[in-house]
């Protein structure tokens, strides 16, 4: 795994992850004050894509949930730059980028939770096999969070009505 050991390799994904989640907050929270940022996009959608290209590094016998998760991610992630950067957010393409980035976003989230939940021995004593209550309780929520904060960001995100053009000339 790129000439790292597992254990190693483990931190890089989680601090790749990281930054993907915290950059990918920034560019939400851009959304919903309908300012775009340049920087807080970059980083989000590199360390996004790099989060679900490192987890196909790990060594793996069959197809895993993970494996699936990081598919759609990417696809998703594909949809955003191609809103972003080919088509510049114009028309329905405003939309799609915003629907694209944090559906992107949640999907980076909710694996942070199962892998809170599988990695801290309190939560994973409260739910061992990830089906009982306070598992399903805390994804449901998180899902709930974004879908919320995803209908206000499509509302609220709105660059060319702020005359912010640099995510569109990038």
């Amino acid at each position: 795994m790129l000439g790292l050991s597992l254990p190693a390799f483990t931190l890089v994904h989680i601090a790749i992850s990281l930054i993907g989640i915290a950059a990918g907050f920034g560019v939400l929270y851009g959304f919903l004050v309908s300012h775009d940022s340049p920087t807080w996009t970059s980083a989000f959608l590199l360390f996004t894509v790099l989060t679900s290209v490192t987890g196909y590094l790990f060594p793996f016998e069959h197809l895993l949930p993970s494996h699936i998760v990081g598919a759609i991610s990417l696809v998703v992630l594909a949809i955003a730059v191609a809103a972003l950067y080919a088509f510049h957010l114009a028309g329905s393409w405003r939309w799609i980028y915003v629907v694209s980035a944090v559906a992107a976003l949640y999907l980076n989230t909710f694996v942070l939770a199962v892998q809170t939940f599988i990695k801290n021995p309190a939560l994973k004593e409260l739910a061992p096999t990830q089906s009982e209550p306070p598992f399903v309780i805390t994804q449901a929520l998180i899902l709930i969070a974004f879908v919320v904060l995803g209908f206000l960001a499509v509302r609220r995100f709105h660059p060319e009505a702020r005359g912010v053009g640099s995510l569109r000339t990038a």
